[in-house]
């Protein structure tokens, strides 16, 4: 039953975090319509290769910070430094990406690489696995070990895996919306990251 549940969990976190509009959805429609979708599927493999290890880093991070509360006021400062950086860094990014760049065209036999590389460039995934995991120890719904950690991993895979295989699926049929949100995503994720910061900021002072 513990299998189950934590692949469950796995699951449901990563494809609810696979979902959202990003550069990893735009780059697999893009790869998809340029190359095919059998080659997608091979960089969505080093998409989940990535995401994997990274799930299993958040899930031992949420668990020592759980147990050693003294450090969380600590992290929270980090954090706060971070998510200002963040957001600085999202606003430059979205005002220099305004200029039309051309996009060179990945070679089949490089997917999988190509998709290990954009995945480690994703500076979200191990907080968001972090956070997601401090929630469910929290209700006392996740117990860490290396097993339960490796069983919510898989599931985490199987999760991205399969919403960016869909994304690869339709690509033809969401190529314009998914490019019009992702030009704005880096302009939103830069306002959500200045709010949240500032907020921190504030209750910290």
């Amino acid at each position: 039953m513990t299998f189950f549940t934590y692949l469950f969990f796995g699951f449901i976190i990563a494809a609810a975090g696979s979902i959202t509009p990003s550069f990893l959805n735009l780059t697999v429609v893009k790869f998809s319509l340029k190359s095919g979708r059998k080659s997608a599927l091979y960089l969505i493999g080093g998409f989940a290769t990535v995401l994997f290890f990274q799930a299993n880093i958040g899930a031992y991070l949420a668990s020592i910070l759980m147990k050693n509360s003294e450090y969380i006021t600590i992290i929270q400062k980090v954090g706060t430094g971070i998510l200002i950086l963040l957001s600085l860094n999202f606003f430059r990014i979205h005002f220099n990406s305004r200029k039309e760049k051309k996009k060179k065209e990945i070679e089949k036999s490089k997917a999988y690489l190509h998709g290990i590389g954009m995945s480690l460039l994703n500076t979200f995934a191990i907080p968001f696995y972090f956070t997601a995991i401090s929630f469910l120890i929290g209700l006392d719904y996740f117990e860490y070990s290396l097993l339960n950690s490796f069983y919510f991993s898989l599931g985490s895979t199987a999760g991205s895996f399969i919403l960016y295989a869909l994304y690869a699926t339709v690509a033809s049929n969401i190529e314009h919306k998914l490019t019009y949100i992702a030009t704005k995503m880096n302009f939103i994720l830069g306002c959500l990251t200045g709010v949240v910061g500032i907020g921190n900021l504030i209750y910290l002072l």
